[in-house]
């Protein structure tokens, strides 16, 4: 008999990040195997992107001894891709399945990185949604 289609939903208060500064925190650890669905950001406060200087948010798979760097869902925060206070924004995921694929034990991470002298991030809440299929 086959396992049924279970989800499991993180969602993490992120600290603000200065704008030449990068964060990297714990999100939480895979309880199964399967994949990432969804990756929603609501930063606490407007950011408005740009070119030069900007800001990259991603998921990443640590895996199990966390020393991977897949990116299951990465956006660039320039010029046109803009956030809005408190309005959770879709974090792309990977076209790739193997970039949205986690094992059980695996280490999810999410990262605010700036890019050039970047953009301040206001910090806000990080979803995460997994999912294990029969």
């Amino acid at each position: 008999m086959g396992k049924a289609p279970l989800t499991h939903v993180f969602e993490l208060s992120v600290a603000a990040n200065a704008s030449g500064a990068t964060l990297v925190t714990p999100v939480g650890v895979a309880p199964f195997t399967g994949s990432v669905v969804e990756v929603l950001y609501a930063p606490s406060a407007n950011i408005t992107g740009a070119d030069t200087h900007s800001r990259t948010f991603s998921l990443i798979n640590k895996g199990l001894d966390g020393n991977g760097a897949v990116a299951a869902a990465t956006l660039a925060n320039v010029s046109g891709v803009n956030f809005l206070d408190f309005d959770a924004k879709a974090i792309t995921l990977n076209a790739n399945a193997t970039g949205v694929a986690v094992a059980e034990g695996d280490v999810l991470v999410w990262s605010s990185a700036h890019v050039g002298n970047g953009l301040a991030d206001p910090g806000g809440l990080v979803t995460v949604e997994l999912s294990r299929t029969p």
